[in-house]
């Protein structure tokens, strides 16, 4: 079932809560205008009251026959529509009207006439407003019902209320169709924002929406699809070059294996020749599976799909293990290699392999671009709750405006040198992320010709300062 659009939903939602406003005003209203209408009855109720007061105080020291004839003559001569009905305490009748006579009201209860009491009652067809009433005059007590006949009051509240039904339903009309077209005029722009954004894709990711300044919740919204247009963009071409850069660092040693293949086979070769082939071959199948496992780590990276297993470990054991092996590769490149690492235990959270692979990562990188005879540090350091671990190097160095970009991926300061030494600019993008995921942080500090300073922190076991490391040469 097709749901129905924000716009009308709106309007009825205005129709609805409008209806309910008419319908509590109009009975509101009603009411109000039937107790006003009743109070004026009252009124008159109680001037009638008040002239029988004052005609029972003339006719003082009469016998009740003789105030019967008189009541009796002057209302039935002079007041012939009057609705009067008078006994005595005794409950002896001294005058009823005819109307009372044919419809009578039932019998007081003089107990609880300590003040008049007015009511609503319906006599035959008619409904009347009664007040019942005891009066004290000269001594004798009367009990006294006047009624007033409502009928002008109902025809009033009639036509009231029919009034209330004619308009009623022409300003809920003229409501709704207003409703509407204010939800149409405010949505207007929400209109305009989806049918431009229906028109951007992956061709023209550089668009924008229409931008507002309205300082209300479309602005909000035209500026928050904005900023996520912005960083859709930014994502897009990232794996855009990912992917084109990918291809080229893929199909290089690909290129490779094939010319040497092609080379190999044109003609027949010694048994050596076709062992150096090989050996060329193999070469750049090595590079090849380990820039597709490099690639895989960062599409894993991208997915979300990566895990560490964070827990508590010894980073000083991870460190030495690192050192010991990378101590072995200094003489081989003429290289001296020194570590610090001088406390019998350095804890940490961290996944152990990812942090070994960081390290190696930074080792690597500070062994291949220092020339003989150069120098690799090693050192590490606790302080207010973080691990540090710096890597010093007496290396090439790194430009000042190449430094806020060796963490791209397949970035390379010198392309040619990294081909050269088997690198495709993903290391320290690597680097980056695992360290990232250890809420840690990785910084670069450099100088061309002088080498660089590589120094990662992670957080350490239990978040409290350590003491700092013995430096040991």
């Amino acid at each position: 079932m097709k749901r129905l659009s924000i716009g009308l939903r709106l309007t009825l939602w205005y129709l609805a809560i409008f209806l309910l406003a008419e319908l509590i005003f109009g009975t509101g209203m009603w009411f109000i205008l039937r107790k006003n209408l009743y109070d004026i009855a009252d009124n008159t109720l109680k001037g009638q009251a008040a002239d029988l007061e004052r005609f029972l105080e003339a006719q003082k020291d009469l016998p009740t026959p003789q105030l019967q004839a008189e009541i009796s003559e002057d209302y039935k001569i002079e007041r012939s529509e009057d609705y009067l009905q008078i006994s005595e305490a005794s409950g002896n009748s001294i005058y009823r009207s005819q109307f009372l006579e044919e419809h009578p009201l039932p019998p007081l209860a003089p107990d609880q006439l300590t003040k008049p009491h007015y009511e609503t009652r319906r006599l035959g067809r008619h409904r009347f407003r009664i007040v019942s009433q005891k009066m004290d005059v000269n001594g004798r007590v009367y009990f006294v019902q006047i009624g007033h006949p409502l009928h002008e009051e109902i025809e009033t509240l009639d036509a009231f209320r029919n009034y209330l039904l004619w308009f009623a339903p022409l300003l809920l009309l003229g409501a709704s169709a207003s409703g509407y077209w204010l939800s149409r005029r405010a949505l207007a722009p929400v209109d305009a924002l989806a049918r431009t954004a229906r028109t951007i894709s992956g061709h023209n990711l550089s668009s924008r929406l229409e931008q507002l300044h309205t300082g209300d919740e479309l602005q909000r919204l035209s500026d928050t699809l904005n900023d996520m247009l912005g960083r859709i963009e930014s994502a897009f071409l990232r794996i855009t070059e990912f992917t084109a850069d990918a291809s080229h660092e893929l199909r290089t040693p690909i290129a490779l294996v094939h010319t040497e293949a092609e080379l190999a086979l044109r003609r027949s070769r010694d048994e050596s020749e076709y062992r150096e082939a090989l050996q060329h071959i193999l070469v750049e199948a090595d590079r090849t599976a380990k820039l597709i496992d490099e690639l895989l780590a960062l599409a894993r990276a991208d997915s979300g799909s990566e895990a560490l297993n964070i827990r508590s470990l010894d980073l000083l054991t991870l460190l030495t293990e690192s050192a010991s092996k990378w101590a072995q590769v200094a003489p081989l490149r003429n290289l001296q290699f020194e570590e610090r690492l001088g406390v019998q235990v350095l804890p940490a959270m961290g996944d152990e392999n990812a942090l070994r692979r960081v390290i190696d990562i930074l080792l690597d990188n500070a062994f291949k671009y220092t020339p003989a005879p150069g120098k690799v540090t090693l050192s590490a350091e606790a302080n207010a709750g973080r691990v540090a671990v710096s890597i010093e190097d007496t290396g090439v160095g790194i430009a000042p405006e190449d430094q806020a970009r060796i963490f791209e991926r397949f970035y390379r300061v010198d392309k040619a040198r990294s081909r050269e030494l088997g690198g495709a600019g993903l290391g320290l993008a690597i680097a980056q992320w695992i360290v990232q995921l250890h809420k840690g942080s990785i910084t670069v500090k450099s100088e061309l010709g002088k080498g660089s300073v590589f120094q990662v922190e992670i957080p350490s076991e239990n978040g409290h300062e350590l003491p700092k490391l013995i430096g040991k040469p």
